[in-house]
């Protein structure tokens, strides 16, 4: 059985979505929350497989929740559910490890399988939004002191880096961005190159440190 948390300040929403998950029989709803400030309590006690999350919440935003969360090492694998056209705030959600993002008028079907994906550790990934988060990463502020590398970071490169931040793996990248895997490698190997790490984990915060990302 998948343990979902809802998390939606919209109680008609928020029993929508009940109703329709109880209706799937190996999802169980196993906690809800009305605000972000409940959804990281409820969360971290109930630590469900998959959480729904919305992103307009009173007292702290969903993105907000997420960064909490991964604060407290209480991160779980989060779907955002969204209803508007804001790319920065959905970019901000990736950057904060949101695993998938679907339109709230999404199926029955569709949203259980969504989270089917979630909770065996893969991504949900809706095309019109990718689109809309794409436009997000390439408009996003990605100054820096290039003199403090040897060689600056591509516009591609810059991208890739955030993803990382976000937690996206190798074979996520490649899809969101329609590359091989192989290509996401090189680009990877180039990045660790000119910021002059080890790994995925260092170039993300040798990243930070100079303000790229």
């Amino acid at each position: 059985m998948i343990r979902v948390c809802i998390v939606e300040d919209q109680t008609i929403v928020r029993q929508g979505l009940r109703s329709l998950l109880a209706l799937v029989p190996d999802i169980e709803v196993a906690a809800e929350a009305s605000d972000g400030e409940e959804a990281v309590e409820v969360i971290a006690r109930e630590k469900p497989d998959v959480v729904l999350l919305d992103l307009r919440m009173p007292k702290l935003d969903g993105v907000g929740v997420l960064r909490t969360l991964r604060e407290r090492n209480a991160a779980r694998p989060t779907l955002i559910l969204t209803t508007f056209d804001d790319d920065a705030i959905l970019f901000e959600a990736v950057r904060a490890g949101a695993k998938g993002w679907l339109l709230k008028d999404v199926s029955l079907e569709r949203l259980a399988g969504a989270i089917r994906i979630l909770a065996e550790g893969g991504t949900c990934i809706e095309p019109v939004i990718t689109e809309r988060i794409m436009r997000a990463l390439e408009r996003s502020d990605s100054s820096f002191e290039s003199a403090d590398l040897p060689e600056p970071l591509t516009d591609r490169e810059r991208t890739i880096l955030r993803l990382l931040a976000g937690g996206y793996s190798n074979k996520e990248i490649g899809e969101l961005l329609s590359i091989t895997d192989g290509t996401v490698k090189n680009h990877i190997s180039n990045l660790l190159a000119k910021l002059g790490v080890r790994d995925r984990t260092r170039a993300v915060l040798r990243a930070i440190d100079l303000g790229v990302i």
